[in-house]
């Protein structure tokens, strides 16, 4: 059964000790931050901040490592991209409810918004100030109507003020794109605190016609349960913690940033437009969330890695039923790396295939083709087989002025380049055998040689 809310999930993290209850006072300031990444180097638990000094508590680190991935998933290594890409081919609907609603049982308008409130952390000293990063906005197609769920960053400017940022690539900043060249309003809602496959479900490659209501249903296997915001007709999730109403104001632009990225560098300040908060509801006794970005590993590229490989297999393997797996590392952000194991079914398919990875929503840089004997997640395996798998000359290729990463530091003005390494056995060549010692995994050493 999936978990009905945010409440659900954490019962089910403390159960399995992943996450742990901080009870003394600890500084919004980049403390949190600092007790976040000393959990996550230790790959430890997530943390639930009592005394931060607001009246709210603070949750934070529920995906920073892959076990606590896949008990959202309720799933296991073996089973999890089958278990996603089920689910995106089986949507399920959204079922709206009416009022009331638990995230608005306190609705807060007018004079009463105050935004330092809520417990938001400032993650580092060259930070812009305190950022909202676990917001997931909800807005639609000024055009269509369709709606779309991200996550998107938010510095807070003053107590009802926000900066926006969203890459143009992106859905929202499409949305936002439309309504500014329309001259027409777009209003937005930031959902805080929700069940583990509504985050997961943002993660989700899709096109822009997709309404990803239907895709968390299908992760779900249920509906997700809607209501109608308070100032707007947007419909949010009726069992999230927080949702921050807000409208974008184009024509007060405020500078924005910098923030530490999923790239591990901070991104410069710049102007960008603001959100005018127009309401905040929450359920009593609310609980925030906060995420922390920056350098890999952290929180967020474990929070896309499941959905974006196991979306963009499901891509792949359209095309080249023969691709077996595929990994976007973390050490390239879940995003300019990617691996393929497949087997080719005739000469040149495994370019065939880099060259469709390139053209996929990741831009990314790097893309390898290995065999299936090959552990893609293992990369010394993968080292290997580039180490003698490859004749540079004829199997590494780079194609120019692709499309960039976002945020990437590192572009030629807004384009870059990539470059494909054909990391397979030549096909239809006698190859040498590998030299493995068989059955070894499971030889059962005598103790003594097991306790040294």
């Amino acid at each position: 059964m999936p978990y009905k809310d945010l409440r659900a999930f954490l019962s089910s993290l403390r159960q399995s000790g992943e996450l742990v209850d901080v009870t003394r006072p600890i500084a919004l300031q980049y403390d949190v931050a600092k007790a976040l990444a000393k959990s996550s180097a230790a790959d430890g638990p997530a943390l639930l901040f009592e005394q931060n000094g607001t009246e709210f508590s603070l949750v934070a680190g529920l995906y920073g490592n892959r076990r606590r991935a896949l008990i959202a998933f309720e799933a296991t290594d073996a089973t999890i991209h089958e278990r996603v890409t089920a689910a995106i081919d089986n949507p399920i609907g959204p079922v709206d409810i009416n009022g009331p609603a638990p995230c608005q049982e306190v609705i807060v308008t007018g004079d009463d918004i105050d935004l330092t409130r809520l417990p938001v952390p400032t993650y580092s000293p060259r930070d812009g100030g305190p950022y909202i990063t676990a917001g997931i906005v909800v807005s639609e197609d000024p055009d269509t109507g369709i709606p779309d769920i991200g996550n998107y960053r938010f510095q807070l400017h003053d107590s009802k003020v926000l900066g926006v940022f969203s890459a143009p690539n992106h859905r929202f900043g499409k949305n936002m794109a439309k309504a500014i060249e329309r001259k027409v309003p777009l209003h937005g809602a930031i959902v805080i605190g929700v069940d583990p496959m509504i985050a997961f479900s943002c993660q989700v490659q899709g096109g822009d016609a997709t309404n990803d209501w239907f895709v968390a249903g299908g992760l779900r296997g249920e509906p997700v349960e809607l209501v109608q915001a308070v100032t707007s007709t947007l419909k949010v999730p009726a069992h999230a913690e927080f949702i921050i109403e807000f409208m974008v104001d184009s024509d007060d632009q405020r500078v924005e940033g910098p923030l530490g990225e999923y790239t591990g560098y901070y991104t410069p300040a710049s102007l960008k437009p603001t959100a005018k908060v127009t309401a905040i509801t929450h359920r009593k006794d609310a609980i925030f969330q906060g995420l922390l970005t920056g350098k890999p590993i952290t929180e967020n590229h474990v929070l896309k890695q499941i959905p974006f490989e196991a979306s963009i297999l499901r891509q792949l393997q359209a095309q080249f039923p023969t691709i077996s797996d595929l990994s976007i590392t973390s050490s390239g952000g879940v995003q300019v790396y990617v691996v393929i194991a497949m087997t080719s079914r005739y000469e040149g398919e495994a370019r065939q295939a880099i060259l469709a990875a390139m053209a996929s929503n990741l831009h990314p840089k790097w893309v390898v083709v290995v065999d299936p004997d090959i552990d893609i997640r293992n990369s010394s395996e993968v080292e290997w087989a580039k180490s003698f798998r490859v004749k540079p000359r004829e199997d590494v290729f780079v194609v120019d002025r692709t499309a960039a990463a976002p945020l990437d530091p590192y572009t030629d003005g807004g384009y870059s380049s990539s470059v494909g390494i054909d990391a397979t056995k030549p096909f239809g060549v006698d190859f040498p055998e590998v030299s493995e010692v068989p059955g070894w995994r499971s030889f059962d050493l005598p103790e003594i040689i097991r306790s040294k």
